[in-house]
């Protein structure tokens, strides 16, 4: 009896936490329409501060809880909600996804940039250990009374408030009808703040409160993740019911503690189980549960992607792969794996192109399919022993085969979701990947058969093996990555431009008319997925290989949405968008950091200034990504939509081309540093469209953009520029002033490339004639 009043009391305590998270994520969501996938970081943030406040500079527990829960909570959502989430609108929810992806990777770069991570931190509870009462013959401590009294005050607190008052009344329409708020003398924009602030406040309470329950350390990635579990609290109450909500939490934290209590001591996996207890409660939860249309107005999005024809992916994979091998010639043979390694996250991102760009379904762990092939490898598709060990074709395909069929196995349950559900789904299968499988490294017995999934906790991938072809040369490795990804890349075009890649984009943009045409939307969605799959884990398999041995650490979901942010920052809809941002995610920005870290112990003298553009590199990929709101469509559309204004400027492209070439030469003959190389390059790249413009406006801009330059204000005509009859004509017009006399003939005056607007020759006379007179 004592052990079960324990393990309630526990299951309690830790679902009243869950609670308390999960009551912020409805609060947010119900007043803005999007979800917080930073609401974990902001906990961790939080709960960070009050150990510095309250152990780091000993103040007094009262004043550092008023300073972290009065003051940085408030002012941390509404710095979120006015400074980025406003700007959200008419995104497309990947877009959404990303930005609050992204703020929860820059807390936690933040966190680590502040606080040391190899420094051990703890959070005691309120009062002490010691305070603690007997309840039934259990013993509870104050802290978790505290923690199941501020759960129920502020689950009843915030019933009360979206029922019985008129601010929870207005609170609900910002999302559903923000003109009639204002309408009505509300401003929607007030009590968006209002719920972020609110919301913020109870994320830093609940990391707070969870902390010394689950063993005090301080660990940002762990504490996140933790606060992550809320989400399928919120879920059960579909992110509108706070009872329901409250509800989902006790059953969560009760589930977890009675299965770490009476599970079969015979389970090894009990453990791993029970931490991955929220994430399958969440994935049913979303299959399960009846589901409302996700709130919002039905607008079109503001992203756009231009699809090249076959003919130019092939002419652009061809130019990819001679660029690689030209940029291999200046490259030490320490870096050539570095290289190779970030084309392997591109193929995997490739994956996100077709599933995400393409047909619009959502994957936050893209990672996990490439576990998932690189766990099939390791057990069959490995031949030889010692150094002589090679990956087989077969093997290969088999892994590819396996993640697919796991993929359409994910999508199964999960074809009615849509955005943001099925966002969450992928995710919840991501994070029960890693906790259950890649950290399965005990061995099982099965008919007999004795195996263990993640051996030892680490998998030693060999290269692949081809005929002649062997990958343990790196600059093959390099090649044959490179080619691979051209390859592909040209098939994903070819496929988008064909009847399938059509249906696929009438999907993403109307499902429901999609359906009405007779599209088979069960058929899509599986196939796609399985296709996403597929190439997502046949790029896991190449990158295993190309690191040499990988560990559970390697697929974590964090990684996965680092490698999605940057690929929707890059542009989720090209190809290019696709390597860019895998490469920017597996070796670029941590090269620019190990290279800062470097610098600063070569250099004693600047370690200070070199350490800070180091923590500045880390958290940069994440400023990046919260600023893909204001451009949606990718860095990528920016500088093809540049270079196609380019296409009558070809001066400026050959003069461009040729101070690239030249600065190659002198990289290449040792006269030039690489690093200077790639710079002042990735800077011609993004400056030569300015400089078409600056030189050769009228190639480059359109008859609209040449006036708007050009034009002179009505009070200037006369002044600025002399005074033509033409321009009596305009300030007639500008002035509002009636035609005069009638316009029966139009001779039109040409102006740069295109016809300026027409002038009735008439007008002009009669209103010569009116000014003499």
């Amino acid at each position: 009896m004592d052990t079960f009043v324990t393990f309630t009391i526990l299951g309690l305590v830790l679902g009243s936490v869950y609670a308390i998270a999960a009551s912020g994520l409805v609060l947010t969501y119900n007043t803005s329409g999007i979800f917080n996938f930073a609401h974990g970081a902001q906990a961790m943030l939080g709960a960070f501060l009050y150990w510095q406040l309250r152990y780091g500079w000993n103040l007094p527990t009262p004043l550092a809880l008023v300073i972290v829960l009065g003051v940085f909570g408030p002012l941390m959502g509404l710095a979120l909600y006015f400074v980025i989430m406003r700007g959200l609108r008419e995104t497309a929810e990947v877009t959404k996804i990303v930005v609050t992806v992204s703020i929860m990777l820059g807390m936690l770069f933040l966190s680590q940039w502040f606080w040391h991570p190899e420094e051990p931190r703890t959070l005691r509870m309120f009062f002490g250990d010691s305070a603690k009462v007997s309840f039934l013959g259990a013993t509870v401590h104050v802290h978790e009374i505290i923690c199941l009294v501020a759960a129920v005050a502020i689950a009843v607190g915030l019933r009360l408030l979206f029922t019985r008052t008129r601010m929870g009344a207005t609170m609900r329409g910002v999302v559903d009808d923000p003109d009639l708020l204002r309408l009505n003398g509300h401003n929607p924009e007030r009590i968006a703040g209002f719920s972020w602030a609110l919301s913020s406040v109870l994320a830093v309470l609940a990391g707070i409160l969870v902390t010394p329950i689950s063993g005090g350390t301080l660990e940002a990635n762990l504490l996140t993740l933790l606060v992550i579990d809320a989400f399928a609290a919120a879920m059960f109450g579909r992110l509108r019911s706070i009872p329901r909500t409250f509800v989902g939490a006790l059953v969560l934290g009760l589930a977890g503690t009675y299965l770490l209590g009476y599970a079969p001591t015979t389970w090894t996996w009990t453990s791993n189980l029970r931490v991955s207890l929220p994430m399958i409660a969440l994935f049913v939860v979303l299959i399960v549960l009846p589901q409302d249309r996700l709130r919002g107005a039905a607008v079109r999005t503001r992203e756009r992607y231009h699809v090249p024809s076959v003919r130019k992916a092939i002419g652009w994979a061809v130019a990819l792969v001679v660029i690689v091998y030209l940029v291999r010639l200046l490259m030490v043979e320490s870096a050539v794996t570095t290289l190779t390694v970030g084309i392997t996250f591109a193929i995997v991102a490739l994956s996100l192109t077709v599933l995400t760009g393409y047909a619009g379904e959502m994957n936050l762990a893209p990672l996990s399919f490439g576990a998932v092939a690189t766990i099939v490898v390791y057990h069959f598709g490995i031949s030889g022993s010692g150094l002589a060990q090679r990956l087989t074709v077969v093997g290969v395909v088999l892994g590819v085969i396996v993640a697919a069929l796991v993929g359409g196995l994910v999508a199964l349950p999960a074809l009615r979701l849509r955005g943001l559900y099925l966002a969450l789904a992928t995710m919840a299968f991501g994070v029960f990947l890693s906790n259950m499988v890649l950290r399965d490294t005990t061995e099982h017995e099965l008919f007999g058969v004795k195996f263990s999934l993640f051996t030892g906790g680490n998998l030693t991938i060999p290269p692949l093996q081809i005929g002649p072809l062997d990958l343990q040369d790196k600059t093959t490795f390099l090649m044959t990555a490179t080619v691979l990804f051209a390859v592909l890349g040209v098939a994903v075009v070819a496929l988008r431009n064909g009847g399938y890649g059509r249906r696929l984009a009438a999907m993403k943009d109307s499902p429901a008319a999609s359906a009405m045409l007779g599209q088979s939307l069960v058929k899509l969605k599986l196939s796609v997925f399985m296709i996403s799959a597929g190439i997502a884990g046949l790029g896991g398999i190449l990158m295993s290989s190309a690191m040499g041995s990988v560990s559970g650490e390697s697929f974590t979901i964090v990684i996965s949405l680092s490698l999605l942010m940057l690929t929707v920052v890059a542009g989720i809809g090209y190809v290019s968008g696709a390597f860019v941002g895998g490469v920017m995610a597996g070796v670029g920005f941590s090269i620019i950091m190990v290279s800062f870290n470097n610098l600063a112990k070569t250099q004693p003298e600047l370690e200070g200034l070199y350490l800070l553009f180091g923590n500045i590199a880390a958290v940069s990929p994440a400023l990046i990504g919260i600023g893909v709101g204001h451009n949606p469509s990718g860095s990528v559309h920016q500088v093809v939509e540049g270079y196609r204004k380019l296409s009558g400027a070809k001066p400026v492209l050959a003069g461009g081309g040729a101070f690239v070439a030249v600065l190659y030469v002198l990289a290449l003959t040792g006269l030039l540093d690489n690093w200077w190389f790639a710079s002042l390059t990735i800077v011609t790249v993004f400056v030569l469209p300015v400089i078409g413009e600056w030189l050769m406006p009228s190639a480059v801009l359109t008859d609209e953009q040449l006036a708007a330059r050009h034009h002179t204000p009505p009070e200037d005509v006369g002044v600025a520029e002399p005074y033509t009859e033409l321009d009596r004509v305009r300030v007639e017009r500008e002035l509002g002033l009636p035609a005069q006399g009638p316009r029966p003939v139009h001779a039109p005056i040409r102006a740069g490339r295109h016809a300026a607007p027409e002038i009735d020759i008439t007008e002009v006379k009669e209103l010569s004639v009116n000014a003499v007179h």
